[in-house]
């Protein structure tokens, strides 16, 4: 009943394209926009302190405006848009079960203020669609860093100098895999990758939505 006064409400109401503007498919975004998205090789992107980073579209257009939406103009409607984007990618890479999803956390401070964080709404998403366990409290973000958009890659690098810490009394028996919007120089999951490391957490993959660097 819920679901369908939720449908009724939106049929009433034109849900619009975020995109577009169109409300022929009343959804957030349309089919026309979502297939204008594009993906890059599949392949791995890069390696980072050994571990493998896959990237799954090219950083423009209607990706780019849809991880903006859902990161700072709070559509959150939009995280189901970006993990399937993502979950579309990852099949071509593997049909292995054995992953827990683990979203890059952000500070609990800027959580509050921001009411969400984005990339745990895509996580969730993201695992129910690629079959995967999701363990968000994995790790945390124990540092209140600046935004890494303005900073050089060493810059970046000291800015997120334990940033992160393994939360005790999580049970692990599969392969870890990291997820992010955007893979710069990859100085998140680097810092991210030697945390787990200090605890004996090796088995690592790590999955962008896409880099500015393409491919």
């Amino acid at each position: 009943m819920k679901d369908f006064l939720i449908g009724l409400l939106d049929w009433i109401y034109k849900k619009k394209c975020y995109f577009c503007r169109s409300s022929k498919e009343c959804v957030r975004m349309c089919s026309a926009c979502y297939d204008t998205m594009e993906y890059l090789p599949v392949q791995v992107n890069r390696i980072i302190d050994g571990k493998k980073v896959y990237c799954a579209g090219i950083y423009s257009k209607n990706l780019q405006k849809l991880i903006r939406g859902l990161k700072y103009h709070n559509q959150r409607d939009l995280a189901y848009y970006l993990a399937k984007f993502m979950a579309d990618y990852w099949t071509n890479i593997t049909d292995d079960k054995d992953f827990q999803v683990v979203p890059v956390p952000i500070f609990a401070k800027r959580k509050k203020q921001r009411k969400y964080n984005h990339m745990e709404l895509v996580g969730e998403q993201f695992a129910k669609l690629a079959g995967l366990s999701y363990t968000p409290n994995l790790i945390s973000r124990v540092k209140d860093t600046k935004p890494q958009y303005n900073l050089k890659k060493s810059q970046r690098a000291e800015n997120l100098k334990d940033a992160f810490e393994v939360v005790p009394g999580n049970k692990l028996n599969c392969r870890i895999l990291l997820i992010d919007d955007i893979c710069t120089t990859g100085s998140t999951f680097e810092e991210m990758i030697r945390e787990l490391k200090k605890h004996n957490i090796n088995d690592i993959v790590c999955f962008a939505a896409t880099t500015p660097f393409g491919d």
